[in-house]
């Protein structure tokens, strides 16, 4: 029942954003925004300071942003075109993208029932972030991983969504390796 809930939730969202003309706003326009409002002091000031305070030299991977609002699915095993493989891997535009700033649990194969619960969940609420409107990838430090996949922050009106995750209990910042989640 609670599933039917948030899913209705999230539809609703969908329906929201779309009504308002959300998919059709630039990453350009929402940046004047929070620029401008931040001017105007109409920002509260973050508890914790956001990733791109802290790694000042975030840098845009491409000239656009990414507006594929409820396109993406979850693929599971990758080798898609917009899908969320797990909490801190998707493909985007046919491209391997391992999210940089956060390591999220594995979900195949999980080491522990918890791992593989929590795994889910990320998995499932990157996909619905990723949904909700564009989002520009940034680079941070390399661009790409010892596996040959792009390494990029995802980040929407200043906000990174791997911080979002960090924030909702279903991943980690990244410390440079990947720790036990059971």
């Amino acid at each position: 029942m609670l599933l039917v809930i948030a899913c209705l939730a999230f539809i609703g969202v969908l329906v929201m954003v779309y009504h308002r003309g959300e998919r059709q706003r630039s990453s350009f326009q929402a940046s004047q925004s929070i620029q401008a409002a931040a001017r105007s002091d109409k920002v509260a000031p973050a508890e914790e300071p956001t990733i791109a305070e802290m790694q000042p030299e975030l840098r845009k991977a491409n000239e656009r942003s990414v507006d594929q609002v409820g396109e993406f699915t979850i693929c599971h095993t990758g080798g898609g075109r917009n899908c969320v493989v797990d909490g801190d891997t998707v493909w985007i535009e046919g491209i391997k993208i391992r999210i940089a700033d956060i390591d999220a649990p594995e979900t195949h194969p999980p080491r522990c029932d918890e791992e593989a619960r929590l795994g889910s969940r990320a998995t499932e609420r990157l996909a619905e972030l990723m949904n909700l409107g564009p989002f520009d990838q940034m680079v941070q430090g390399r661009a790409k991983d010892r596996y040959g996949r792009q390494l990029r922050v995802l980040m929407r009106d200043g906000t990174s969504l791997g911080e979002q995750l960090v924030a909702e209990g279903l991943a980690r910042r990244w410390e440079g390796a990947r720790q036990p989640w059971c």
